[in-house]
Formats: C-alpha cells, sequence, structure tokens
C-alpha cells in the first residue's frame, strides 16, 4: 500500500475561509493597518507575515516567496514602490502584488510600477480585502461554489493606534534628514485607518503648507502635541 494514502488532505479554500492555503507578505509600518490586515487573513484563513520596510522584506522574499504581497507606499526607509517594481519583473512572479496607501493620488504610480491592484486606507473592509486577491488569482486557487459576502468592518485594539503615536512622537523628537517628510505620511495614513479626522486633517495641511515651504515651528509643535494627547489618551477617536 502507498504510505501517501495515509498523509492528510491539502485544506482547499471554502466559501467562509476563502484565501485558505494563501501566505500574505504585507509591508507595512503601521502597526494599526498591519493589525486590521492581520485580523481580515484570519478571517479568511490566510497566513500573514509582516516587514516594516524594505531591507526587512527583501530579507524575507530571500526566503520564500508568498502568494501574495500588500506593499505601503511610504515606508521608512524608501518607497513601496521601488519593491513593486522589483517584484513585479522578478520571475517567478509572486501571484497577486497590492499596493496601499492613505493617499488616493498614488494609485497611478503603483499601477505604473507594476502592481495589480490598489487598497486606500483605511483598511477595514473584510469583503473588499478578500475580493482585492481572489479577483486576481488564478481559477484553481478560488473556493469552488457561491462564497460568503460578509462585509464585516474590521476595528483592530486601540493600543495597535498607541503604538503608532509612541512611533510618529520619536520620529518627531529625532527630526533628522527626511523625518518631518515621513512623519506626515505615516501619522495621516494611521489618522484615516482609525478615523481620527482631526490629526488626518492636520498632517495633511502641515504637508501642503511643507510643499509651499512654509512649515514653520509652530506648525510642527501643534502636531507633534496633537500626537501626544492621542499617546497619553487624553482625545478620544
Amino acid at each position: 500500500m502507498d504510505n501517501r494514502d495515509f498523509l492528510p488532505a491539502t485544506p482547499l479554500p471554502s466559501a467562509s475561509r476563502p484565501l485558505l492555503g494563501l501566505t500574505i507578505l504585507v509591508v507595512e509600518d503601521s502597526i494599526f493597518a498591519c493589525e486590521a490586515l492581520r485580523l481580515m487573513c484570519l478571517r479568511s484563513g490566510a497566513r500573514l507575515r509582516r516587514a516594516d520596510c524594505l531591507r526587512s522584506a527583501r530579507r524575507h522574499l530571500q526566503v520564500y516567496r508568498p502568494s501574495a504581497m500588500i506593499v505601503d507606499l511610504g515606508l521608512p526607509d524608501g518607497s513601496g514602490t521601488e519593491l513593486i517594481e522589483e517584484m513585479a519583473s522578478a520571475r517567478p512572479r509572486i501571484g497577486v502584488i497590492l499596493a496601499t496607501s492613505g493617499d488616493e493620488m498614488a494609485r497611478a504610480s503603483a499601477s505604473a510600477a507594476g502592481a495589480d491592484g490598489f487598497l486606500p486606507k483605511p483598511l477595514d473592509s473584510l469583503a473588499g480585502f478578500q475580493q482585492a486577491i481572489l479577483s486576481r488569482l488564478p481559477a484553481d486557487r478560488q473556493p469552488t461554489g457561491p462564497r460568503l459576502l460578509r462585509d464585516d468592518v474590521i476595528v483592530p485594539d486601540r493600543t495597535a493606534f498607541r503604538d503608532d503615536m509612541a512611533h510618529a512622537a520619536g520620529v518627531l523628537e529625532d527630526g533628522g534628514e527626511g523625518a518631518l517628510d515621513y512623519a506626515l505620511h505615516f501619522l495621516h495614513g494611521v489618522a484615516l485607518s482609525a478615523g481620527d479626522g482631526v490629526l488626518a486633517q492636520a498632517s495633511r495641511t502641515l504637508a501642503q503648507t511643507r510643499r509651499e515651504g512654509r512649515v514653520t515651528h509652530a506648525g510642527v509643535a501643534h502636531l507633534a502635541g496633537l500626537v501626544q494627547d492621542r499617546l497619553e489618551d487624553r482625545v478620544a477617536i
């Protein structure tokens, strides 16, 4: 008798867990956004691996090839479009490469870099997340029969938001070259993900004044104060 007869069958995707068997590499510096994606993967049956910068992502990719990638476009050590370009031209190619950002205008640059799709922040729709991946997978990797469309809204634990605020506070305090530009992009994305309209507007306004060459110490101090308020839980989001 062939010993392979005793091997357990590989679980197949199902209506309730349509991404079963997939490994998704999330390249994302926001703990809050990554926690949302972790919960979506858990609900969908997928396995998640995380890298918080380009360097870490490249180390992951030297060891294994995920089924899909979700790459944030604003990372601490460069633009996610760099990694998307590399992976889009690599052979064998990763099955699904998605970009994500709080800046809707970044959709075009992500597509030009070779991304298969774009996930705008906030990342909170379970059905949208599943469809973004399933619609780009080959037919043999998709669940058979009707799929349960559960458009649940995913809300991460607020501890992840505070962790992101601590990271932003450290970047603003550091004040190194490029630190402010990175902090503004990071905070805008986190604020959108968390539904924090005040912080999103403040980071967007300061980013605009910076592009116009009118950034002041008072403006930066105001933003740092908003971050500190959230870090100390003085603001209910």
